[in-house]
């Protein structure tokens, strides 16, 4: 039985959340792992599904020769029907292209969904593929 108070609750799971994105960008797939229940699921930009941190480390491994968020904010708001908690933490992107191109301002928002401490649903949203296309000239507007 859950006895948390709804701000204890919400404090929580920001902090759940927090650490798993800090273990995730060293990158620790395994201790990220540990925040993730066993029906996870990570649900990229253009609907790619991942089950694992680790599946998602490999896909990020192939589009940047290195990556990390720098966090603006983390808010979370609790459902008090199902008692989910939905964490919203966003900023931006910074790091290199496979080509050694630097980036810094690439926005981004994930939005995380816990059950009972662990993180059941991520949903990743950024702009790589908006900058991947104007890089390429096929942007139909500038950035």
């Amino acid at each position: 039985m859950d006895i948390q108070m709804p701000e204890e609750k919400i404090t929580a799971a920001k902090s759940i959340v927090e650490r798993y994105l800090e273990l995730s960008m060293v990158p620790d797939p395994e201790g990220a792992a540990a925040f993730v229940a066993e029906d996870f699921a990570l649900i990229f930009t253009g609907g790619r599904r991942f089950a694992s941190p680790a599946e998602s480390a490999a896909f990020n491994a192939k589009r940047y020769k290195w990556v990390k968020k720098r966090f603006l904010r983390t808010d979370a708001a609790l459902d008090a029907e199902t008692g989910e908690v939905r964490v919203y933490n966003t900023g931006y992107l910074y790091g290199e292209w496979p080509d050694g191109t630097p980036f810094e301002t690439n926005c981004y928002i994930d939005i995380f969904t816990l059950r009972d401490g662990k993180i059941v649903e991520t949903q990743v949203w950024n702009d790589s593929a908006e900058i991947l296309l104007a890089g390429h000239g096929l942007a139909e507007a500038p950035l």
